[in-house]
């Protein structure tokens, strides 16, 4: 009976060795870098400024040293305007930028911070819309050239 005992207690104590480092690990595990995209106004006029912000956030801390790149386009145009976006104040990263044709466009916040990328994609219109894409549509980031991007 006390080699049961002396069993059961060796048990009980792994169990609970187990189940506090399971705890432990959880609670070391970064939380996601979290991006805020937003387009204002939307929808905009042809030849107005439009702002373009990026929140960028990891729980409760404003990420102020991400590397932001906004990639912009027109609906079903092959060419995609890449800027690179420096920090502007408590985790923002704005744009303003305005358009001379109207129609449907899109715009990808390319954001890397702490070791993780997010990458929202949103879509606005300038003026009247026009035939939106397939949503399957790639981003050209894939050969992006960062000689292409304007500040």
């Amino acid at each position: 009976m006390k080699k049961f005992s002396v069993f059961l207690v060796v048990l009980l104590c792994l169990s609970i060795a187990v189940s506090c480092n399971k705890q432990d690990q959880s609670d070391n595990l970064p939380q996601m870098v979290e991006v805020d995209l937003s387009i204002k106004p939307n929808p905009s006029e042809v030849n107005k400024p439009v702002t373009f912000e990026a929140k960028v956030t990891q729980g409760n801390d404003k990420v102020n040293d991400a590397e932001v790149i906004f990639e912009i386009w027109r609906a079903k145009d092959p060419k995609h305007e890449k800027v690179e976006i420096k920090h502007t104040e408590n985790g923002i990263y704005r744009l303003e930028k305005s358009f001379t044709q109207e129609g449907t466009y899109y715009i990808i916040s390319h954001v890397t911070a702490r070791d993780m990328h997010n990458m929202p994609k949103e879509e606005f219109v300038v003026g009247s819309p026009s035939e939106p894409e397939d949503e399957n549509a790639k981003s050209s980031m894939d050969d992006m050239n960062m000689d292409d991007t304007k500040e």
